[in-house]
């Protein structure tokens, strides 16, 4: 199997912006692009294999051959949202998750769900932050100290509908919301967007140029078929991810968006919105195939993720893991636009010799000199 034929000439020479870019227009960089995502417990034992501190972030992605950065601005307003013992409350939008414990570690997961059984009243007068209350200065300081790297403002909850609901209210009345489109739940939504989509704003405005993509974000498929009917995406989803994809074109950039599960049903959409690229690509789901989908939409969508969290790197050997990326490499790198990065956050229960033989596969395998041996 072959990654690719085509040489370029001073390989190295390329940046992570440049390499990234590359990616992104349908041509062949020096390596394959890399991404992470990880839950803490591997990510502290991955620290700990490089000698790092437990808070050099940086230091692991330099490790790694991380290509990606994210650019934000941090809240510094009030608190809006109570604290609660035993919980962690989001002092700007008021989520609550709680500790659970499991075999391989643990994870703060969401709870109480507040607006499950709210009124209209207060559904639709959820208190929320201010754009000013950001500290857009952080930006120019990451965008300084990163000249060469491929930076993104936003994350998989950037406009994100379902999942974000879903946070506060629970899924199921999230989806019996939506399908009867509660008025007060919408009018929460968009309020919700409206904020995100004018601290996008601001966060490009203050990376002055330097930052390179928008990432979105909408969960829209299960492990066996989508989550909600075309008819819904395209009435209530579409239009309102649209100001986002239409936020980064205003400012020359591509955006790329999240989807967790059998998603592919909603490419043809994506391309007509004017998406560039697929995050997550989850390869267990149904109509997921890797391979199927580079030839289907290959040359309209580049793709980022493909490296499955519940496969090999979680379950197998080193060796299975080196097959497996490899495997994916093979399939997603020919004519680039491809962007390696496990599916989702690497977990708890993937050894360290295996994520750590996923990036060394990746960053030499990966690359466009000669043959994919």
């Amino acid at each position: 199997m072959h990654a690719a034929t085509h040489h370029i000439a001073d390989p190295g020479m390329l940046t992570s912006r440049q390499r990234v870019r590359r990616a992104l227009h349908h041509e062949e960089p020096d390596r394959v692009p890399l991404d992470y995502g990880a839950n803490p417990g591997i990510d502290h034992r991955l620290k700990a294999h490089f000698g790092l501190g437990a808070d050099d972030h940086e230091g692991l992605r330099q490790a790694l051959g991380v290509d990606f950065r994210a650019v934000g601005a941090p809240y510094v307003g009030p608190r809006l949202h109570a604290e609660i013992a035993d919980r962690i409350v989001n002092p700007e939008l008021g989520m609550r998750t709680k500790w659970v414990q499991h075999g391989s570690g643990g994870y703060w997961d969401f709870c109480d769900f507040p607006l499950a059984d709210a009124s209209d009243e207060v559904i639709a007068n959820w208190p929320m932050p201010s754009p000013d209350a950001y500290d857009y200065s952080r930006v120019r300081e990451i965008c300084r100290s990163h000249p060469d790297r491929f930076l993104y403002v936003g994350s998989p909850g950037l406009g994100d509908i379902m999942n974000s609901m879903g946070m506060l209210m629970g899924v199921e009345q999230t989806m019996i919301d939506l399908a009867e489109e509660r008025e007060p739940t919408l009018r929460h939504i968009d309020r919700r967007l409206e904020l995100q989509q004018e601290l996008a704003r601001r966060i490009l405005e203050a990376g002055a140029g330097r930052i390179d993509m928008v990432w979105i974000g909408e969960d829209l498929g299960s492990q066996r078929g989508p989550l909600i009917s075309l008819d819904m995406f395209r009435r209530l989803i579409r239009p309102r991810l649209q100001r986002f994809v239409d936020l980064g074109h205003s400012y020359g950039l591509p955006v790329m968006i999240h989807s967790c599960g059998s998603s592919s049903w909603a490419y043809p959409d994506f391309i007509e919105m004017g998406i560039t690229a697929v995050d997550t690509v989850q390869p267990e789901p149904l109509d997921m195939d890797p391979v199927v989908l580079k030839k289907r939409f290959g040359r309209q969508l580049s793709f980022h993720g493909c490296i499955s969290t519940a496969g090999p790197i979680a379950f197998g050997t080193v060796e299975d893991t080196v097959a497996y990326v490899r495997k994916i490499l093979a399939a997603m790198m020919p004519g680039g636009g491809y962007c390696c990065a496990p599916t989702h956050d690497l977990q708890d229960n993937s050894p360290t010799e295996n994520v750590l033989a996923f990036y060394e596969t990746a960053r030499t395998l990966g690359t466009y000199i000669g043959d994919l041996p």
